[in-house]
């Protein structure tokens, strides 16, 4: 999306231009007519003419000559002041508009809490944002490419400009509030680094990072990682399943978000379900006849999984439950429950 100030400057630069080159253009053939000089003349003539810079004349001027030279001039005085004025003028502007734009998107990271840091912008990170806004999660991306952000700021996701290694970064995107960090650059090294610093500055933060090497894989678990995800081996054993068990993960990745109207499955905190004073069974929520939802997995609050849990699994505070669904069924689970 284009900046209507950027466009009005962009003609009125345009214009200014032209304006200059037309003065040029009636110099040198006016020169050329009056004088009879040759071209290099009459532009030499012209230029030192508009910029007033006092230099002598090519060949005396005549009466007619010395007329056209005032209007010359005059006129340049109007011109060439003119496109000063409109190159200034943008300039101070632009930089005024990107003091704006840093004021702006600090308030708004200022006020975030609980919120994801997504370090670089490449693949990995973009797809992590993509999925990010589907679930209305807020987030905060640090990029240090100048281009990247200036390209997709105009998508109302908030950046911060600068490398994530440094801390001074990581503050300023809030890391001292947020609730996890993705660390998602291509290199080991920088990953590493941006865990341990990460870990520093917030030790109770969830923090998931990004890695090449399957040697780099203990290595960002001893600084500090809660999760490090290998992309190569993920894609690889993602291939092999679709030779193995085809219809079994074309299921699965249909299960995977793709869109706000696409969402089929569900982590909800049963806390968020019913007041847990009073201790619930799945089969007390009847979640099936209310929702048309099915619970297909529970995580307590020590973090082990249960799949497919009995219908008199209790629902204990600080635990977490999984459920399968359409998206209108996903839908109505989230109306029902406030949980949008």
């Amino acid at each position: 999306m284009n900046n209507p100030l950027n466009e009005i400057f962009k003609v009125k630069i345009y214009r200014a231009i032209m304006q200059v080159f037309a003065l040029l253009l009636i110099g040198v053939v006016g020169f050329i007519s009056l004088s009879g000089v040759s071209i290099i003349d009459a532009l030499y003539m012209t230029v030192i003419t508009i910029t007033t810079v006092g230099f002598g004349e090519v060949v005396p001027l005549d009466a007619n000559a010395k007329l056209f030279t005032i209007f010359l001039i005059l006129t340049s005085v109007v011109v060439v002041g003119y496109a000063l004025t409109v190159i200034t003028e943008h300039i101070i502007s632009r930089n005024s508009l990107e003091e704006l734009k840093q004021k702006k998107m600090k308030k708004k990271i200022d006020n975030l809490s609980n919120h994801i840091i997504i370090c670089g912008y490449g693949r990995n990170g973009k797809q992590a944002a993509k999925k990010l806004l589907v679930h209305n999660k807020p987030f905060v991306i640090i990029e240090k490419d100048k281009e990247i952000i200036e390209k997709f700021q105009e998508d109302d996701i908030a950046f911060v400009y600068g490398n994530a290694n440094e801390d001074d970064t990581l503050i300023e995107a809030g890391i001292d509030r947020a609730s996890t960090l993705i660390s998602a650059l291509p290199n080991d090294a920088d990953n590493l680094f941006v865990v341990l610093s990460a870990r520093q500055i917030n030790n109770k933060m969830r923090i998931i990072s990004r890695a090449s090497q399957e040697t780099s894989y203990n290595k960002l678990k001893l600084a500090g990682a809660n999760n490090v995800i290998l992309p190569d081996r993920i894609g690889g054993d993602h291939m092999a399943s679709l030779v193995v068990v085809p219809d079994l993960i074309e299921f699965i990745d249909n299960l995977g978000i793709v869109g706000e109207d696409n969402i089929n499955i569900e982590e909800v905190s049963v806390d968020k379900l019913y007041n847990t004073t009073n201790v619930r069974t799945i089969r007390d929520l009847d979640l099936r006849n209310k929702t048309g939802c099915t619970v297909i997995g529970f995580k307590g609050k020590d973090g082990e999984y249960l799949v497919n849990p009995e219908a008199e699994q209790k629902l204990v505070p600080d635990s977490k439950i999984i459920v399968l669904g359409r998206p209108e069924q996903i839908q109505k689970l989230n109306s029902l429950y406030n949980l949008d």
